[in-house]
């Protein structure tokens, strides 16, 4: 594989990762497919790795801003760190297996066409209250703070993202959490549970005749760009206009959704 492709796509993927409040799998593996071509669980298993290290220094940044809510994520990332572990397992099943891995790629361009939809209707919302940091009117709900783990975790482990791209809107949804809160707590989430992700993918990668160690190489070479992007972009949450962030992940999204979609059986 290309050196130069496998640093830019950290840079990218922890950029958007640190931004957003997401994993940065929805860059990479995509990324991944345009660049190599079609190999799901092998894509998978390296992203999740990658995962943490975008999750863990973006906390960084949040915890020092003082960003982080404790009483929310202690709820979320327990029930997410089980959700991970059942979204990797379905993916492990035999319906999942060998060319028909395919179906995995296609499901991860059919979540990206969540992604597109729910960015378009953010424009705009990142003003006012949706962008502040008061959280007096946000709801302290046990029950839906779980619901929120739930689904962060099982899409999480099934197509092998960070699941901040659930995470953030979820909190927003049903905690009517504000935006930098939720991407703060989704940070923390990724972290956590991308470790148990991470581990129990490249345990099974040998069900699918892939090494662990074809997974870690891409990852080692990805991480550094990952960790550094992370950090700028968690930085730049603070500062830039998200709009303008937004129109080029949409694009770049868009293209990802094409090109996953039309992924041919044994591509």
């Amino acid at each position: 594989m290309d050196y130069f492709i496998l640093v830019t796509i950290g840079l990218v993927m922890g950029l958007f990762g640190g931004l957003l409040g997401i994993g940065g799998s929805v860059i990479m593996i995509p990324a991944l497919v345009l660049a190599f071509g079609q190999d799901q669980h092998l894509y998978q298993a390296s992203a999740m790795i990658c995962n943490f290290f975008v999750g863990i220094s973006a906390v960084a940044v949040h915890k020092k801003a003082d960003m982080l809510l404790t009483g929310v994520i202690k709820w979320i990332i327990p029930v997410a760190a089980l959700g991970i572990i059942i979204g990797v397992a379905i993916s492990n099943l035999p319906a999942f297996g060998g060319q028909n891995s395919y179906l995995l790629a296609r499901t991860f361009g059919a979540f990206l066409i969540y992604v597109i939809v729910y960015n378009c209707l953010m424009f705009g919302k990142s003003r006012g209250g949706m962008d502040g940091l008061d959280v007096s009117r946000s709801r302290r709900s046990v029950p839906l703070a779980i619901l929120c783990g739930l689904l962060t975790g099982v899409p999480a482990g099934l197509l092998g993202i960070g699941g901040g791209i659930v995470c953030t809107p979820a909190q927003q949804l049903f905690l009517k959490m504000p935006l930098k809160r939720a991407i703060s707590n989704s940070a923390a989430t990724i972290a956590a549970i991308a470790v148990i992700g991470a581990l129990y993918k490249n345990i099974t990668l040998a069900r699918h005749n892939i090494l662990v160690i074809e997974s870690v190489k891409i990852a080692a070479i990805v991480i550094p760009g990952a960790i550094v992007g992370s950090l700028v972009g968690s930085r730049l949450m603070y500062k830039l206009p998200k709009d303008l962030v937004r129109i080029v992940f949409i694009l770049l999204a868009a293209v990802a959704c094409y090109k996953l979609l039309t992924v041919s059986p044994g591509a």
